[in-house]
């Protein structure tokens, strides 16, 4: 897998480069033909934030007004900054790689192989364009993939505003359900986004669900009856007036809290809800269409319209004047300031619970209804889970566990990025949707069949200014143009395969050879990234799982006890590791370690310099008193069959049994066990055979 080619690596990248080098060269000395191409992933927003943070450019808006070919100029000359780096780096680790012969996601003959499967994908039905709610970054302005809210510890502990308000239910004097409910009567819902509140639009209810309706400052009021102690404040003692399942307020309808999306068609309705919990809160759910995922599916299928009054920064637009310009995490005080002014606040406090942060920017993310464009996962889910059982994972279990479990629940795959440097979305359509026409293009010479130039470029702006004429409209006034949008990163990521040799338009014969992948390894967290996206594309392309055998190592960290990242800085520089202790300590000291079998290391000083004692120095020890007294007496060594000496058959039986345990647990991919046997051996070598024998090499 190729590195980020922003910044410099730590001690997980030359973990992923020692076991990089580590499985070639055995294989190269089994006889085996390896090909070390390094790579480099260029494209994507940790290039985009640092260069907006150097030029001093606040989002969207500010990129365009500085103008985008120059600010992907700026992205282009950023990630090459350290490439010299990375190389002093990983020959300093003695890792052996073509860095001459390498590849880059931001190669114009990588990103047409990355058009090329787009395409394929639109062809075979797997790719669409649609809405739907997803995690958004307001920072970075752009939707994430729902597998990124599972990067790291993009999940952490936050404090919220939890509100309980109460929603006054229209009189319904023939509904079901006792006589208590069918004047005016409240339901009880609690939220820990108030911010969401200005735009509900249904309530949901669990139809099996038990409420109690309490009297509650002299009107009837609903709760789950699993729920009501969670506010003794409100119902210490009370007995309830009646009770009934969820069942029986399904379609009701009540009062909306705000005035803003009152005349929306459909709207403010109890609805039915398979997803309604009541292990906290109230068991009744606000809905909002525009800023959650099942609610969004409800509303959807309850026919009712997304209202999202949030714009690209996350602030309020002037559909909530109120709220007009205040992001939505700072309005969460007004609103509620406003909900008990309307005296429907019947509770308030502080709610500290886990909740998704976007893992390049540190803040809390929102999710909001977006257009998109999906690679339709779900099509290809039960072919994913068939051809995971065809890879060996390092350690088994990911294979039904982390990856297995996370493929079985897969979902449709957001692609398309509102940002700008990456590979494009290569869709074109039609500027008048009266005369309405999409084309996809999977290659350049596609595009200069249509457009008559030939691009050296692939990047925005270039490609955003081919148009020509919409060949569907006879009155010749409406134009084909490029959705603005680029691709996820992600999605390059998992083409690299392919795109890597300019499949299909060069090596096709090669590439189908050698696909799938022999040996890939990356942090178990790639389980829902890149050993992820690689499975969706070997997939869907290509019916194939994407690799044979994987390691699926354990987190490296830092000594704050977190992931190790070139944000946080929290790991010494390796280069005064490699200076103090050598290269080789820290090899062995991070591929002898569990990490290699799925579980963390926190790498510290006194580990390294345990190896140099423990492995290294018994290693040259050995050699340098063999090759001491054998230069001394003119001895070179030769093969024997007829040794006889009880030490001797000794070591030669170790030495065969550490060939066979080594070359058996290297065929598995068992790092560490290769290494605990010759651990094993070095004792049994300096130990027992040199100590035992120093006389008889002596006397000799």
């Amino acid at each position: 897998g190729p590195p980020f080619a922003n910044g410099l690596p730590h001690y997980g990248h030359l973990l992923t480069g020692f076991v990089k080098d580590v499985v070639p060269r055995y294989q190269t000395m089994r006889g085996r033909r390896v090909e070390r191409r390094f790579g480099w992933d260029c494209h994507g927003l940790p290039a985009e934030m640092e260069a907006e943070k150097e030029l001093e450019i606040g989002g969207r808006a500010g990129i365009v007004a500085y103008g985008i070919d120059r600010f992907n100029d700026y992205c282009r000359q950023l990630v090459q900054r350290t490439t010299d780096a990375w190389e002093r780096y990983v020959t300093r680790q003695a890792r052996w790689v073509d860095f001459d012969d390498d590849y880059k996601t931001m190669d114009l003959d990588y990103m047409e192989s990355v058009l090329w499967a787009f395409k394929r994908l639109w062809e075979k039905g797997l790719v669409y364009e649609g809405e739907r709610v997803l995690p958004y970054c307001w920072v970075c302005e752009t939707p994430l993939s729902n597998f990124e809210t599972r990067q790291d510890d993009a999940y952490r502990p936050r404090e919220d505003p939890a509100v309980t308000v109460a929603f006054t239910l229209e009189p319904a004097p023939g509904a079901p359900g006792p006589d208590v409910l069918k004047g005016e009567a409240r339901l009880m819902v609690w939220t820990t986004t108030p911010w969401t509140l200005p735009s509900n639009l249904a309530l949901a209810v669990g139809p099996e669900v038990s409420y109690d309706v309490y009297e509650l400052l002299g009107v009837p009021t609903v709760v789950a009856s699993a729920c009501a102690a969670q506010y003794p404040a409100l119902f210490a003692d009370a007995e309830p007036l009646a009770t009934v399942t969820g069942a029986a307020l399904a379609g009701r309808t009540y009062r909306p809290l705000f005035p803003f999306f009152a005349d929306s068609p459909g709207a403010f309705r109890v609805l039915l809800a398979d997803f309604v919990a009541t292990d906290e809160g109230t068991g009744i759910v606000h809905i909002a269409p525009g800023f959650g995922e099942e609610d969004f599916d409800l509303g959807r299928d309850a026919g009712l319209p997304v209202v999202s009054p949030v714009d690209d920064r996350g602030r309020f637009t002037a559909e909530v004047p109120p709220y007009a310009g205040l992001q939505v995490f700072d309005a969460n005080a007004p609103i509620t300031k406003d909900l008990q002014a309307s005296g429907v606040l019947l509770e308030a406090k502080p709610y500290t619970h886990s909740y998704p942060h976007c893992w390049r920017t540190d803040t809390p993310l929102i999710y909001k209804a977006v257009g998109s464009w999906f690679v339709k996962v779900t099509a290809v889910k039960d072919r994913m889970v068939a051809l995971n059982r065809e890879i060996e994972w390092v350690p088994s279990h990911i294979r039904d566990g982390a990856f297995g479990k996370w493929i079985e629940g897969a979902r449709d795959w957001s692609i398309s990025r509102n940002r700008f440097w990456g590979s494009p979305i290569p869709v074109w359509k039609s500027d008048d949707p009266r005369y309405p026409r999409v084309d996809v293009y999977g290659s350049l010479d596609d595009l200069e069949a249509d457009f008559g130039v030939r691009l050296t470029d692939l990047h925005r702006p270039a490609v955003d200014e081919l148009v020509r004429p919409n060949p569907d409209d006879p009155s010749g006034t409406s134009t084909m143009r490029r959705v603005p949008d680029v691709l996820d990163c992600w999605f390059e990521s998992g083409s690299m395969p392919f795109a890597q040799v300019h499949y299909p338009f060069e090596r096709a014969e090669w590439f189908e050879s050698h696909f799938p992948a022999d040996f890939i390894v990356e942090y178990v967290s790639q389980t829902r990234g890149w050993f992820y996206t690689l499975h969706v594309l070997g997939t869907a392309l290509f019916d194939r799982p994407p690799f044979r055998h994987c390691i699926a190592h354990g987190v490296v960290l830092g000594d704050d006890g977190r992931k190790m990242s070139k944000r946080l800085g929290n790991y010494p520089e390796p280069d005064m590791v490699f200076d103090r202790w050598g290269a080789d300590a820290m090899r062995w000291f991070l591929v002898s370690s569990p990490v290699l079998r799925g579980q963390d290391l926190v790498v510290h000083a006194k580990g390294i310099e345990d190896v140099r004692r423990q492995v290294l120095n018994p290693v040259w020890n050995a050699w340098h008193f063999f090759s001491l007294y054998a230069n001394v007496d003119g001895i070179r060594g030769r093969s024997r069959t007829d040794v006889t000496g009880v030490l001797d058959r000794y070591i030669l039986a170790k030495t065969a049994a550490l060939v066979d345990t080594v070359t058996a647990a290297l065929d598995a991919y068992d790092l560490f066990g290769a290494c605990a046997a010759v651990t094993s051996f070095l004792d049994a070598l300096t130990n027992w055979y040199i100590r035992r024998s120093r006389d008889r090499f002596w006397r000799a």
